[in-house]
């Protein structure tokens, strides 16, 4: 089964949303509210890391265009993963991004067989776009802000990932996301639905002995301060290669926003078993420059 990025949109996009709400007229002239872009994960997109949300990234309103780039580096016991990208945020509509992911293996490279230091990447090509709801201004509606969005991923091993059971090196995630922002009580949460056959997000290939389920996400972000969000992301794995299995992904954050460019994110991660490795935890940083 093959895919050609120029029919796909994908991606994960986000926003940890910050402040009080100041007025339709201060964010024409400025910009979103601090956060309000959010962080940049993984895989590209935004949200709290590890899942997307349904904001869209970028400072711009539904009058302008925005754009952000980000670096992300993930440090676990015997991995390291590494994520460089950019996205654009159309009239807070659309979004495109564009992310290439790395996982080094280090020592754990040699025990399987592929030498230290051997590298696996994947590039990935993704779209949000969102349909109804405002997270910030809907204070008065129970509807969430919800958007759909798409990833096409291609790794760049790929008699690598088929000899160890996966049927392709490349592959797409669908999602639907709805997310919601509580003023009052300084509170976001989010909950994701991904229809994917990846394994380990991609970076081991795609499908095994199943070709593609629904895997639920969820994540919940407590506001400090109008620049300050921590909270928390559970994020469900498919485990179909025979050779390891997959855990779920957890981890627990802090991002603050330096200022109205420049956000920095921290944070806890648990990826579980990773290519026959347990216990794979460790720390979780990143930088997004936005406007």
């Amino acid at each position: 089964m093959k895919f050609s990025w120029r029919t796909i949109m994908g991606v994960s996009i986000a926003a940890v949303v910050a402040a009080p709400v100041c007025g339709a007229q201060t964010l024409e002239l400025r910009g979103k509210l601090p956060l309000t872009r959010g962080i940049s994960n993984v895989e590209g997109a935004g949200g709290g890391g590890l899942t997307p949300w349904a904001l869209i990234t970028g400072n711009e309103t539904d009058r302008g265009i925005g754009a952000t780039a980000h670096y992300t580096h993930v440090g676990v016991e015997d991995f390291r993963v590494e994520s460089v990208g950019a996205a654009i945020g159309f009239y807070d509509r659309l979004e495109l991004s564009y992310s290439r992911m790395t996982l080094d293996t280090q020592d754990a490279g040699a025990a399987l067989g592929l030498g230290a230091g051997y590298e696996i990447s994947q590039d990935i090509w993704g779209a949000k776009l969102r349909l109804v709801g405002d997270a910030v201004y809907g204070q008065d509606e129970w509807l969430p802000q919800i958007a759909i969005g798409a990833q096409y991923k291609q790794a760049n091993r790929g008699a690598l990932v088929k000899a160890l059971g996966a049927a392709e090196d490349e592959g797409i995630d669908l999602y639907v996301s709805a997310t919601k922002l509580y003023l009052a009580e300084s509170l976001l949460a989010n909950a994701t639905l991904r229809y994917t056959s990846a394994n380990q997000s991609g970076l081991l290939g795609f499908m095994g002995d199943i070709e593609m389920s629904l895997q639920p996400e969820f994540s919940l972000g407590y506001m400090l301060s109008r620049k300050l969000i921590v909270g928390g992301e559970y994020r469900f794995k498919p485990d179909q290669l025979a050779f390891a299995e997959e855990d779920d992904f957890i981890d627990l954050f802090g991002a603050y926003a330096v200022n109205e460019n420049l956000t920095l994110t921290a944070g806890y991660v648990d990826l579980g078993s990773i290519a026959t490795f347990d216990n794979q935890r460790g720390l979780y940083l990143s930088a997004q420059i936005g406007f």
